[in-house]
């Protein structure tokens, strides 16, 4: 008699709903994890008057909507978002004027940063950078110039570093010849007293050489 009954152990289909799959990682599948980096932003003039203020780096600031006439001076840092009329100046200080900023006024200043507008002239004894919004009319003067694609410049331009070089120069040369002047005037004094001095020598020994012959004829 045969018997007829089911293995123990069923066999597995060759269907895809029964097959074990292992796990897919995503770096199987070429993707790679996103970075959680985030791109640092530049800061606003907002954040730099507040770090400079913070540092104390900051001297005054006029902010926009602002109008002031007169003789403005500062020691370390101005910056002008508003309207100045008048003079500004600095003694190796820096003058920042914003896009908003308007001078009507000369400047005499150590460093001159302007993104916006001056009617006037401009000494600075270091540098004066002239941004691309940069607007100004009038005469610079400065040993160093640096002027942005776009900025608006009208009126002539010195460079102050040939003239004080020149300047430098002349004056040493004229210390050097003074110099020498003196010194030549100091050896003739010497040889002078030298030459006095003998002869006041001679004389003395004259003097003993009478002494002693009226000595011996008494």
């Amino acid at each position: 008699m045969i018997r007829m009954g089911r293995n123990a152990k069923p066999e597995q289909s060759d269907s895809p709903e029964y097959q074990t799959t292992a796990p897919v990682s995503a770096s199987s599948l070429g993707y790679g994890l996103e970075s959680t980096n985030t791109v640092s932003r530049p800061a606003t003039d907002s954040e730099n008057i507040a770090r400079d203020i913070k540092e104390g780096k900051l001297s005054g600031f006029v902010g926009h909507g602002t109008s002031l006439t007169g003789d403005t001076t500062f020691q370390m840092m101005l910056r002008v978002d508003g309207h100045l009329t008048g003079t500004v100046s600095s003694d190796g200080g820096t003058l920042i004027v914003g896009n908003n900023g308007r001078l009507d006024a000369n400047v005499s200043v150590g460093v001159a940063n302007v993104n916006g507008t001056i009617n006037g002239d401009i000494t600075a004894t270091e540098k004066i950078h002239l941004g691309r919004t940069a607007r100004v009319v009038g005469n610079i003067s400065t040993p160093k110039l640096v002027i942005e694609e776009g900025a608006i410049f009208e009126g002539g331009c010195t460079m102050l570093k040939e003239r004080e070089s020149q300047e430098k120069q002349s004056a040493a040369q004229t210390q050097s010849s003074y110099s020498s002047s003196s010194y030549s005037s100091a050896s003739s004094y010497s040889s002078t007293a030298s030459a006095t001095s003998s002869l006041s020598a001679d004389d003395d020994d004259d003097k003993e050489d009478e002494q002693k012959t009226d000595s011996a004829t008494v």
